[in-house]
């Protein structure tokens, strides 16, 4: 069953959406070459704990840190360490976190410096298929109405949606029903109805759309080596169409 917010808990929510934004606004001009992920990991916590919210991923699962930074062929859950950010490296910036009892979680993949076309060819597909894919999160719609335009939107552009992961339900917990995979048939799966609260997330590859998860069990990079590009709204779903939490 796909849990439906009050009006109050969206409101909720949408504090914690606008919280995201703002840091990731804050964080934005570090990404810059020579800065390690760590460094962006603490600012990150040191942020959110200013603003009394709790880092949403630290200790989720034993996931060790506040932000995911997912370099290049890093798809998501790129754990934070000593690594240098390069001139040309895109990063993926992931981050949720908890204020007054619900969650809110986002995306978004930044270039380091100057950064060459085809990456942000691909970072601009990503966005537009999640934007595409809010789009569709309209009462009355079906659940894959939202993948089947990601994945037409994606693949349209010569890209691959990730099949191994998916977006997810939000609110009172971080993960909840449904699963929102980047492919589907339209005019499929459960109803859209007013009240529910979803984080779409798109995650886009240059090349296959396969796997491979390192040994410290989070860290997963393209098959093939080649790039990817991630973004995430939370989103809530009201009479007038969907509402982005997660922005200013």
């Amino acid at each position: 069953m796909i849990p439906r917010k009050t009006p109050l808990e969206i409101t909720k929510m949408r504090e914690s959406g606008r919280l995201i934004a703002r840091l990731f606004e804050h964080i934005r001009p570090m990404v810059q070459p020579g800065i390690t992920t760590a460094q962006l990991d603490s600012e990150a916590e040191m942020f959110i704990d200013m603003n009394n919210a709790k880092p949403a991923f630290k200790g989720y699962r034993g996931y060790p840190a506040t932000l995911c930074t997912s370099i290049n062929d890093c798809i998501i859950h790129g754990i934070p360490g000593q690594i240098k950010l390069k001139a040309g490296d895109i990063i993926g910036l992931d981050v949720g976190v908890l204020m007054d009892g619900f969650y809110a979680d986002a995306a978004v993949t930044l270039p380091v410096g100057e950064v060459p076309a085809h990456a942000r060819a691909l970072m601009r597909v990503s966005e537009a298929a999640m934007n595409e894919g809010i789009g569709q999160a309209i009462p009355g719609n079906r659940l894959y109405d939202i993948s089947s335009a990601i994945q037409k939107t994606a693949e349209g552009a010569g890209y691959s949606v990730v099949r191994d992961f998916v977006g997810h339900g939000i609110g009172e917990k971080l993960h909840e029903e449904p699963q929102i995979p980047n492919y589907g048939k339209k005019g499929t799966g459960p109803l859209l109805e007013t009240g529910m609260t979803l984080a779409i997330e798109t995650m886009i590859n240059q090349g296959t759309w396969k796997v491979r998860i390192l040994k410290d069990k989070w860290t997963a990079l393209t098959a093939d080596g080649r790039l990817s590009a991630h973004f995430e709204h939370t989103i809530a779903i009201t009479p007038d169409g969907p509402h982005i939490l997660t922005a200013l």
